[in-house]
């Protein structure tokens, strides 16, 4: 038995049925939801910029990849439209493709260009998502959106991306706007904010910079980055009725840190 069929043996099903749709799902945070949401019966819709990892990680989810530029309004109205056309419904919405590129650094450094970029993928990404899922969810009178923000939309840090951060604090702030405005009609949004996770994106840039990556773990109460398993299982969560009460907020999964004023030794 594997790690991964060990963790996820005594799962119980609780999207049996519903259709989730997940950007960013070739890697990472998102490919760890789409294992997490298909072993709880989900439908499960990958779309990904990256065609290889993208139908690789539908094909171990036994769903539909979609390719999708998620900066695209046409190609994103396309994703959930393909989703709702496959599988009738569009129930989850996990919107989780981002970018941190080496680029993006403190304010004085950091370019226009970079800092668009961005703010393209991160945040407007976002607002085109949720645009194009809600009115699925608004026929349906139900309806789960998750939007993946960060720690760092709460705190800040010296060692800055600043367009990543304050890509992440509108990705927070729009998702409790949203989550108040449609909260009647059946359809809770939250903001993911993981803690560092030990994804290829975080290694590729603690791989060129040791030091930021040492710098970072020592603020960890648990003192280690988290795995992208552990931010799985709270989309699940979220994604599911057990979160029926939870709506409009950040939801912290970071180990402590937002929370530690001195970590233990």
């Amino acid at each position: 038995m594997t790690d991964h069929e060990h963790a996820t043996e005594n799962i119980c099903r609780r999207l049996v049925g519903r259709t989730a749709v997940i950007t960013g799902a070739g890697s990472g945070i998102g490919l760890a939801a789409a294992r997490r949401l298909a072993s709880e019966g989900a439908h499960v819709v990958c779309g990904d910029i990256d065609e290889k990892a993208g139908k690789a990680a539908a094909d171990e989810a036994g769903g539909l990849f979609v390719r999708v530029d998620v900066t695209d309004p046409d190609e994103v109205e396309a994703l959930f439209e393909a989703a709702y056309d496959t599988y009738g419904s569009v129930d989850v919405a996990f919107n989780n493709a981002g970018i941190s590129p080496p680029d993006d650094d403190s304010i004085l450094d950091t370019g226009l260009d970079a800092w668009k970029r961005v703010q393209e993928v991160n945040l407007t990404s976002v607002y085109l998502c949720c645009k194009a899922a809600l009115p699925y969810m608004r026929r349906q009178g139900r309806g789960s959106i998750i939007n993946t923000a960060s720690f760092v939309a709460r705190m800040g840090a010296a060692t800055s991306q600043i367009s990543y951060t304050a890509s992440k604090g509108g990705v927070l702030a729009m998702s409790r706007e949203l989550g108040v405005q449609f909260a009647r009609e059946g359809i809770r949004v939250n903001a993911l904010c993981p803690g560092p996770v030990d994804t290829p994106l975080l290694r590729e840039l603690f791989a060129k910079d040791p030091e930021r990556a040492a710098r970072r773990l020592v603020h960890i109460p648990l003192g280690r980055f988290a795995r992208a398993e552990e931010i799985a299982a709270a989309v699940a969560f979220l994604a599911s009725d057990d979160s029926s009460f939870v709506n409009a907020t950040d939801f912290l999964v970071d180990g402590g840190i937002a929370g530690a004023y001195v970590t233990p030794l």
